[in-house]
């Protein structure tokens, strides 16, 4: 069965976007280890890199949702509930690499609490493209499914789903709210 071009696109970019969460796994990994060795330029290097992976990950994000709403709706959609997928709460959080990049996010989330000045703009640099690749994220799921409507996981609104998200991973990322600024309400990630 051949898929559609909406589909061939949504499943394209997301291959992409978790193509770049490996490569962040990665560098985050190296960046523990080069923190851990006291070697701030390799630190630099590999905070530098997973920005530059989250924000090539927010572009996957905008160009796995350039098609119609209706094309989402009619294909897209109903190609990630059953009988096209095993599970019925279908979700991008199932994937092996988003646990890892959790948990790789918890361990690095102290000492990201207490970075050298040295790397106090390369950390703002990342936590912004994290922010950039959640906005990202959010801007496709509300032209899809809008303000209201839930997600395939959960019958609570998707977007509101997004804003929890980037609190609690912003908690993790920038944990003395040094550069954490909410972009949908303003204040402080708190």
């Amino acid at each position: 069965m051949d898929m559609s071009a909406a589909r061939t696109i949504w499943q394209g970019f997301h291959w992409t976007f978790f193509i770049d969460v490996q490569g962040l796994v990665l560098s985050l990994a190296r960046f523990g280890d080069a923190l851990t060795r006291g070697c701030m330029d390799s630190a630099r290097i590999e905070l530098r890199s997973a920005a530059t992976l989250l924000r090539a990950s927010g572009a996957a994000m905008k160009l796995a949702g350039s098609f119609s709403p209706s094309e989402y709706n009619d294909e897209v959609r109903l190609s990630m509930m059953p009988p096209g997928v095993r599970s019925d709460n279908f979700s991008g959080l199932m994937s092996w690499d988003h646990a890892r990049l959790m948990r790789l996010w918890q361990e690095l989330s102290p000492r990201l609490g207490d970075l050298p000045a040295a790397l106090d703009d390369d950390h703002e640099h990342f936590v912004q493209a994290f922010v950039a690749m959640i906005t990202a994220h959010r801007e496709v799921c509300r032209r899809f499914v809008g303000e209201d409507s839930g997600s395939l996981r959960s019958s609570d609104c998707a977007v509101g789903i997004l804003e929890k998200v980037l609190r609690s991973r912003l908690k993790l990322i920038d944990p003395q709210q040094r550069h954490a600024v909410c972009p949908f309400s303003g204040r402080t990630a708190s």
